[in-house]
């Protein structure tokens, strides 16, 4: 069973997803940059041979800036296996995606961390680390709550379990 968990399902891209929480219990939550209608948590590419928290850990840094964290929690499935949660794109985004890619994916296989902000607000740059192009355009403290009501359809029932999963750790943070 440990084998199936930690292979992503075929035709889907493996992608590390970061739930950022401060120490007043909000998290982190953006604006696309350029669809400033869509927001969503920190996520990326897991490079192909890296590990899913070190991919976590660079993605959180290119896209918000954010070196001061630590990881408190991971979804894991009968709480020992980490396992992916998907997503479908939508045919829209999946083709322009395919262009940017050069692969067709169905949607993304995420693991997900939850990790607790431990810098000051001012690490917080949208830029990242430089080495990518920014990714977000606004960024917001906001409750469990709000991340369900802004994030876009395709991607809510994967949030609900994201939150559901990490909702006792959140609780402790309190």
């Amino acid at each position: 069973m440990e084998a199936q968990a930690q292979a992503p399902p075929e035709g889907y891209r493996r992608n590390a997803g970061i739930c950022l929480i401060n120490s007043s219990n909000k998290i982190f939550f953006a604006s696309r940059l350029g669809r400033l209608e869509i927001w969503e948590m920190p996520q990326g590419g897991i490079d192909d041979g890296e590990d899913p928290k070190t991919a976590a850990f660079r993605e959180l840094r290119e896209e918000t800036g954010v070196s001061s964290a630590e990881i408190l929690a991971e979804v894991q499935l009968l709480v020992i296996v980490p396992y992916w949660l998907t997503y479908n794109f939508l045919p829209e985004a999946r083709e322009r995606l395919k262009v940017h890619w050069g692969t067709d994916y169905k949607g993304q296989a995420q693991k997900w961390f939850l990790f607790k902000f431990t810098g000051k607000e001012k690490e917080i740059n949208l830029l990242g680390d430089g080495t990518e192009k920014p990714e977000f355009g606004k960024w917001s403290w906001i409750s469990p709550e709000q991340v369900l009501e802004l994030v876009e359809d395709s991607r809510k029932p994967v949030y609900e379990e994201v939150l559901g999963f990490f909702s006792p750790h959140l609780k402790e943070q309190l």
